[in-house]
């Protein structure tokens, strides 16, 4: 098995190749709004270093969110892309998934919680299983508040991963939560391939053309569409 894995959720973009032993070789670019431009070449790169053609590839894993709008649209159309023309399965998983994956080993509360711009967090809560992470609650968007309530009702340690720690430090200090490193602000396309491969191997997969983003809310063209209707006094569409 050589698996494809592409992460552009967040501001920084990631493409690793792996096998059921791990991660042969990967590569991240931590500038926003450059996913587009990096994707080809390290998919490229990837390849020339680990010694394979695309050809070589069995299956493709992508980040499908909750993220940036234009990151996702550009992830999940190159993985579509790329399986669709090789005839190969895929596997999608959301980025908060593979952040509190990070976090396996912790024996606390975990809080994966992404900044989603406009003053909002996306979150899910997990918690620590033989070989890695459940999730306890549904996916979320919401404000810095509405998540620190959460995690003071739980009332107990709660360990925050992501880089919504740190944009709301001091709203997390101050109900006690604990903020993981700066290393795991975002999802990392190796650790998503990690998560994946046992889904491939026991072929919980999808067809290319089944992907589907978690957006969890209106992208940000379409609220400015439907405000700049309502100030003229039209309807924007549906």
């Amino acid at each position: 098995m050589h698996l494809l894995s592409i992460e552009t959720s967040t501001p920084r973009s990631s493409v690793a190749l792996a096998d059921q032993d791990g991660t042969i070789v990967s590569t991240s670019l931590g500038i926003g709004q450059r996913h587009g431009e990096f994707l080809a070449p390290a998919i490229r790169f990837c390849l020339d270093q680990a010694g394979l053609e695309a050809r070589d590839v069995t299956g493709v894993a992508v980040g499908t969110g909750p993220g940036l709008y234009t990151g996702l649209r550009v992830g999940i159309a190159t993985a579509k892309t790329f399986a669709a023309a090789l005839q190969l399965p895929v596997v999608g998983l959301s980025g908060l998934d593979v952040l509190a994956f990070q976090m396996r080993h912790a024996r606390r509360l975990i809080c994966a919680a992404l900044d989603a711009r406009r003053k909002e967090l996306f979150w899910a809560f997990y918690r620590c299983v033989p070989g890695g992470v459940q999730r306890q609650t549904e996916l979320r968007v919401g404000s810095p508040d509405r998540l620190t309530g959460e995690i003071q009702a739980a009332g107990e340690e709660c360990l925050v991963v992501g880089d919504g720690g740190f944009t709301y430090a001091d709203r997390f200090r101050e109900v006690d939560a604990e903020l993981a490193g700066s290393e795991h602000a975002f999802p990392d396309a190796a650790d998503l391939a990690t998560l994946a491969v046992p889904r491939f191997v026991r072929e919980e997969t999808e067809r290319p053309d089944e992907l589907t983003p978690l957006y969890l809310r209106q992208a940000d063209a379409k609220i400015g569409w439907a405000t700049r209707g309502r100030l003229r006094g039209g309807a924007a569409a549906p």
